[in-house]
């Protein structure tokens, strides 16, 4: 049963609600991007909330901020949001701009209760389901109860992330599908989670043992098999996009740069991917 469970887990990633036809956002992409998103998007080409690893971008990419989606109103049949909800300081927002830019879509995070005992330096947000609700804490500082904290690394750490959640990982998370509207409630909405995050250091994703190694060419590999690679090399991304400074649709391209032509903002485009994030997050 539990190497059905963690088997299950780990092809979640091809099982999604989608048709063929469908064209899919994924935002929040990092370096492990789900092989049927046709668009991809962060907010950063390197970034230590996902430890460095480097940003896949064997699609359309884009550079942009969640909360303030570079796309027009209804662009996407479907977005998925693994593991980015929680490191947004304005869930609200974030969770608006999935619903504009799409009827439907997915969002998986880590569970409240994991995120309580085995907190993340840049995770802002706890999350959990209830009553198919989505409730969302926001976290004040990286850590909420140190002492449990501490508790937990000496008595349970070992064997909760070497033999439950392992076996179990589902339960220690969330995965929420939507369609039309999110059902959320922030049982906090006037608590701020924007405090700095420390510093990590670059290694982790640098020096791959041979474990690690393998698992990576694992990914992809599935990424080549299962994506649609045909149909992506001819997406227009021109056509999805508006301005994120004005919301203007009027954008016109001249080889490197891209122009929003209602307020004249100007966004590169380097090697191939669209970098249209602004200042502003909303």
């Amino acid at each position: 049963m539990r190497a059905l469970e963690s088997l299950s887990w780990s092809l979640r990633r091809l099982r999604l609600p989608v048709d063929d036809h469908a064209l899919v956002l994924e935002v929040g992409s990092g370096g492990n991007p789900f092989p049927r998103a046709n668009v991809l998007l962060d907010a950063y080409e390197e970034s230590q909330e996902r430890h460095w690893e480097p940003l896949v971008r064997d699609r359309p990419t884009v550079l942009g901020f969640g909360e303030n989606l570079p796309f027009r109103d209804k662009a996407f049949d479907f977005v998925i949001a693994a593991h980015v909800l929680e490191h947004s300081t304005a869930p609200e927002r974030f969770l608006a701009e999935l619903e504009r830019v799409a009827p439907a879509g997915y969002i998986e995070t880590p569970d409240a209760f994991m995120e309580r005992v085995n907190p993340y330096k840049d995770h802002r947000l706890e999350v959990t389901l209830r009553d198919d609700c989505l409730l969302i804490r926001k976290k004040e500082a990286w850590i909420h109860d140190p002492d449990l904290v501490e508790l937990y690394e000496q008595r349970a750490k070992r064997w909760l992330t070497q033999e439950t959640i392992p076996g179990h990982p589902a339960e220690f998370h969330v995965r929420y599908f939507w369609k039309d509207k999110i059902r959320f409630r922030i049982v906090n909405p006037q608590a701020d989670a924007s405090w700095p995050a420390a510093a990590s250091h670059r290694s982790s994703a640098q020096t791959r043992g041979l474990k690690s190694k393998i698992r990576h060419a694992a990914l992809g590999a599935t990424q080549w098999l299962f994506s649609q690679r045909a149909r992506n090399r001819h997406i227009n991304l021109m056509l999805l996009l508006r301005c994120p400074g004005c919301h203007g649709l009027e954008l016109s391209r001249q080889e490197s740069v891209i122009t929003c032509n209602d307020c004249g903002a100007a966004y590169e485009v380097r090697q191939g991917m669209f970098v249209v994030a602004s200042d502003q997050r909303a």
